[in-house]
């Protein structure tokens, strides 16, 4: 099976090579990208099943063994992440290609679409750290490209700044490269969790602070999260909604491989970790109440809700991440279905500004629907996805003694609903308060379109899915956390020639 773990990166990169050959046929275009992303969706699948099934499975580029050659390693948590990564990057596509804007504005749309999904599921199954800075990279070249599709100023300004941060990340990504392979002779994953080892306990603590701040940036952790509510915002709503669902994820993913792979326990920033995860959620969720834009308010929320994942990981136990995977499943897939409900509103009504909209629950409730259910799982209620995740990290804090970020966490998850609620008090019950500067007053009307709607709503179904599904999902996650912890099988498949 070691055949498929290439698929998730090469179809992609095909794709979008032959959306380039299709020159301006939209059609074509979008056959292409629909027809790959679908594809994609089943090899995830697959993949995942053979892998909760059988174990790690590694494919080595060339048959050259590691630590020498490229080495791409799928295990539960890497293939778990490509499956729900696949899912999102499908239904953001049909949402975009029904949506009339981006996509059919911009020739280049589905091409680099397609290269930043390659880099999405590169950054997952990778198995070395010089290749994931690649992945890295390839996903900031496309989604620079995406986040200033359109050209405005505002969107050019805000890309710069996520450009500048996200490069020096990427050199300070670089420099630690340089340092770990100085002291280890290696940048394979597994080799580097044995030659780890070998150093001593300071400079091993050292490179888990060092990596977590290289990561850090690219997850959105405080205090490095100031680049998110400037960016995310400003981009088209499908393009929002992938960067929020996906990107910020693949860098707490890149914090939780990193912190359980290379470091024993006695060198893992635990105690940080918690401090670091307690005033994201605060300045998060803070930050959403201080918000009068609907985008704004969701951007700050993420900041938020990445605290909560930082939280589980900070435990250091089996329950803690077991916690914090099931968390990333179920947030990547509400906040895509926040985002992609929010364009909704946008596009039903101008303009994404609580005072600049309003009354939207008469003329558009399915639309109201579709806001209020991931609204609510976010903020954690009950029976929703959000209830069960908040509800094992809660968990897990209590049994290990950390009730501090324990209360920390209760006290943002009510937060969190306050600010929910004031998006559907303001988008969808209160009368406009400014009709003055509505975009929707002096814009034609907007068309609606079924196909939209079609799309945010079964991304709506798979949140109630993962609702659904909690148990077996929960399942999954703690035999991933059980792999995670215990470096064994992964070192072992890796290591074996």
């Amino acid at each position: 099976m070691s055949w498929l773990v290439p698929l998730p990166i090469v179809l992609p990169l095909l794709g979008a090579a032959l959306s380039i050959l299709a020159g301006r046929s939209r059609l074509a275009q979008r056959v292409i990208g629909v027809t790959v992303l679908t594809a994609l969706v089943g090899v995830a699948a697959v993949l995942l099943v053979a892998v909760d099934r059988d174990g790690t499975i590694v494919s080595r580029a060339g048959a050259w063994p590691a630590p020498l050659g490229i080495t791409l390693v799928a295990d539960r948590f890497a293939a778990t992440m490509v499956m729900v990564a696949s899912v999102m990057l499908l239904g953001v596509l049909l949402y975009a290609i029904a949506e009339p804007g981006v996509e059919r504005n911009h020739v280049g749309f589905q091409s680099v679409y397609l290269v930043l999904a390659g880099g999405v599921a590169a950054s997952f199954l990778t198995g070395d750290l010089f290749n994931l800075f690649v992945a890295f990279e390839m996903m900031l070249t496309a989604s620079y490209v995406l986040l200033t599709l359109g050209g405005s100023r505002e969107q050019v300004r805000s890309g710069m700044t996520y450009v500048v941060i996200s490069l020096l990340a990427s050199t300070l990504f670089v420099t630690s490269l340089a340092l770990l392979y100085a002291a280890t002779g290696t940048v394979n994953m597994a080799d580097l969790a044995v030659r780890m080892a070998e150093l001593p306990p300071g400079v091993r603590s050292a490179f888990a602070v060092l990596l977590l701040v290289v990561f850090g940036i690219k997850a959105a952790l405080f205090p490095l999260f100031f680049w998110l509510p400037d960016s995310y915002p400003i981009a088209p709503s499908p393009i929002t909604a992938v960067f929020a669902g996906l990107l910020t994820k693949v860098g707490i993913y890149a914090i939780v491989r990193t912190q359980t792979l290379f470091f024993p326990a006695d060198s893992r920033p635990g105690t940080l970790l918690l401090v670091l995860a307690g005033a994201t959620m605060i300045v998060g969720v803070l930050g959403a109440l201080a918000q009068d834009d609907v985008k704004r308010i969701l951007s700050f929320t993420i900041v938020g809700q990445i605290g909560y994942l930082a939280f589980g990981l900070g435990l250091f136990t089996v329950a803690g991440v077991a916690a914090a995977v099931f968390s990333m499943v179920h947030h990547i897939v509400v906040t895509t279905a926040l985002f992609l409900a929010s364009g909704l509103i946008e596009r039903t009504g101008g303009s994404s500004r609580l005072t600049a909209v309003g009354g939207m629950v008469r003329k558009a409730p399915v639309m109201a629907a579709l806001f209020l259910i991931p609204a609510l799982s976010v903020a954690g209620i009950p029976p929703l996805s959000g209830f069960v995740s908040k509800f094992a990290l809660i968990d897990a804090g209590i049994v290990a003694h950390q009730y501090p970020i324990v209360a920390v966490s209760l006290v943002v998850s009510l937060l969190t609903l306050l600010s929910m609620l004031r998006i559907w008090a303001g988008v969808f019950w209160n009368p406009v308060e400014e009709p003055s500067v509505s975009i929707a007053a002096v814009a034609p009307a907007v068309t609606r379109r079924p196909a939209m709607m079609l799309s945010a709503a079964a991304v709506v179904v798979c949140s109630l899915a993962v609702a659904g599904a909690a148990g077996p999902l929960y399942g999954l996650s703690n035999r991933t956390a059980h792999d995670l912890l215990d470096r064994t099988d992964y070192i072992a498949e890796v290591s074996r020639r």
